[in-house]
């Protein structure tokens, strides 16, 4: 198993909609790195920590699984859908989504700052400045540092 976190502006998508729909597309990804984690390494099992982006505070609000691998991303061939991308096609797509269904929510969410403030997690990649990817790794160590940042036992 593998450890992911995914960004989202809560006000597009948040943990609150996926406790409420308890599945969900990850489409939209429109960043060759980030769908390549998406086509390439995320697989059904994994667990995802769930980014509120461009809010306040960002941080972590809970956990997500993976349900459902890689499949191409079929808002790209809507001409009338904002992610529309004219280069893909049905036979050959560029852009893929994973489908993700909900764990749990935090009781408290793991801020940026918070995040920033642990030694440990100094590696992380939503640490780093500059780092702006939607979909990154996150290695056993780190998951288990957020976890108790966020009073978690560390079960999942």
């Amino acid at each position: 198993m593998q450890y992911w976190l995914f960004k989202c502006e809560p006000s597009v998508y948040s943990i609150d909609d996926l406790a409420r729909d308890k599945k969900t597309s990850w489409e939209g990804v429109r960043n060759y790195q980030a769908r390549n984690f998406l086509r390439d390494q995320v697989k059904k099992g994994d667990l995802v920590f769930f980014y509120h982006s461009n809010a306040e505070p960002p941080g972590i609000f809970g956990i997500a699984e993976v349900v459902r691998e890689a499949y191409a991303d079929h808002f790209a061939l809507d001409p009338k859908h904002k992610y529309y991308d004219p280069k893909s096609s049905k036979d050959e797509p560029i852009w893929y989504m994973v489908d993700v269904g909900f764990v749990r929510k935090f009781e408290h969410p793991v801020t940026l700052a918070m995040l920033k403030d642990a030694p440990e997690l100094d590696d992380m990649m939503v640490t780093k400045r500059g780092t702006r990817l939607s979909i990154q790794p996150v290695k056993k160590s780190e998951w288990e540092t957020v976890l108790k940042l966020a009073g978690e036992k560390l079960r999942v």
